[in-house]
């Protein structure tokens, strides 16, 4: 309890660097200075239906959270959805399904965690039930709906070596908040027992839900057209690249764009604020570039083609012949390569997985991935899997065949779920 107020009154004091940093990143997306009101908890009147209510912080955790937001509004007709998220990009995705699911799903941002602010949020929405997804805890707000009898689960959840050092270090404030949490639906075995020890009470392993997203069929449709209309050109694609790694991938290219005539480099930034400064890079290299928010598909000039728009990435997979997954170069811990399984495109994979080393080991073991321990050894293996095209089919099979062998997480995911909307009992 000290340290939670302690925790609080600092977060009041820096209030305005908060404020501040909100400014400072909309200098690149405007859209942080949007519904600001909703971060101090003020929101517009709600739905009068009973909510579940839903967290996912941001783009991942929104498209992971996709097939459990239809199984849930499936599974409780009479319920409404509350989606809230913590940045812009999250927020954009997540409009996708208030569109598909018109009137039952509602959007909003979570409140910062000061005590004032979770206290207007649960008195506004007052959900059934709150579904945080992955490893967004926040002290003040596990701690105010305990007090409001209002049941907190943790769905997806993954946690790294790394990062359960870090709660350790501030054990006096995660402690109680995981203590605090009704039901844990891990991803693996290692991350039920990292949060197990952390002090969850009940922890299930369920699996990922990102294994039962199921591409568009229209991406699929797209990107396999684009790859048709570039005929015999390989294409690579460098998926979710993080900063530093786009220099690394644009140094290496000219190389390996030697050894394989006509090769197409597909560059997709994990983040849209960058996509100015990517393009930048390619320029600087002198490499011809084009844009997909050019609106016209590559042509045959086209060197780097930039993946400048969101919520495509399946469209991207299926054009290429493989992909380097980002994040993985430098030590970001990696992004998720389980769309590209699901899209059966073949995935390299760096030497930092940590953020998805069960799924990461487990594609590597299945033949859907390979792991590269540099940019150099990438350049090597992409340039031997261009030349060996059956290869190349083998690794799209076992992904698509690693895809389906690991699925079911969100039936698991709503059966628990189950037990605290109806009636309130721990998992």
């Amino acid at each position: 309890m000290i340290a939670r107020a302690f925790y609080s009154t600092l977060f009041y004091l820096c209030t305005p660097v908060v404020l501040l940093r909100l400014w400072w990143r909309a200098r690149r997306q405007p859209a942080y200075l949007h519904h600001v009101s909703e971060r101090f908890g003020w929101y517009p009147p709600r739905v009068a239906a009973p909510l579940i209510w839903l967290h996912a912080v941001s783009v991942g955790e929104t498209r992971a959270a996709e097939p459990l937001i239809a199984a849930l509004l499936a599974a409780w007709p009479d319920h409404h959805l509350l989606l809230t998220h913590m940045t812009p990009t999250g927020r954009e995705i997540g409009k996708t399904y208030v569109e598909r699911h018109a009137g039952r799903v509602t959007q909003a941002y979570l409140p910062y965690d000061l005590p004032d602010g979770v206290r207007r949020f649960f008195s506004h929405f007052y959900p059934v039930v709150g579904l945080l997804m992955e490893t967004e805890l926040w002290p003040n707000l596990i701690a105010i709906a305990r007090q409001r009898g209002i049941p907190m689960a943790l769905l997806n959840a993954r946690l790294s070596a790394r990062s359960q050092r870090g709660y350790q270090r501030f054990s006096s404030l995660a402690r109680p908040a995981f203590s605090a949490l009704v039901c844990v639906s891990a991803q693996t075995v290692a991350d039920g027992e990292r949060i197990a020890a952390l002090g969850a009470p009940s922890v299930t392993v369920s699996g990922n839900l990102k294994f039962d997203v199921t591409p568009a069929a229209e991406q699929l449709q797209t990107g396999a057209q684009w790859k048709q209309a570039l005929g015999a050109r390989p294409v690579w694609l460098a998926a979710s690249t993080r900063e530093g790694e786009e220099a690394l991938v644009l140094d290496a290219f000219p190389k390996l764009a030697a050894r394989a005539p006509g090769l197409l480099l597909l560059l997709v930034p994990r983040h849209p604020q960058r996509f100015t400064e990517v393009a930048a890079l390619v320029g600087a290299q002198g490499l011809r570039l084009g844009r997909r928010s050019d609106g016209a598909p590559p042509t045959s000039a086209t060197e780097v083609w930039l993946g400048d728009s969101m919520g495509e990435m399946a469209t991207y997979y299926a054009m290429a012949d493989l992909a380097l997954i980002g994040g993985s170069l430098l030590p970001f811990g990696g992004q998720n390569l389980i769309e590209a399984a699901a899209c059966g495109c073949p995935a390299l994979i760096g030497p930092h997985s940590f953020n998805f080393a069960q799924a990461a080991e487990d594609a590597i073991a299945s033949g859907a991935a390979r792991r590269v321990a540099n940019i150099g050894e990438a350049m090597l293996v992409i340039g031997e899997l261009l030349d060996n095209r059956e290869e190349l089919a083998t690794m799209r099979e076992a992904a698509l065949a690693f895809s389906r062998a690991h699925r079911g997480a969100t039936a698991r995911t709503v059966a628990l779920i189950g037990k605290l909307i109806s009636p309130r009992t721990a998992c």
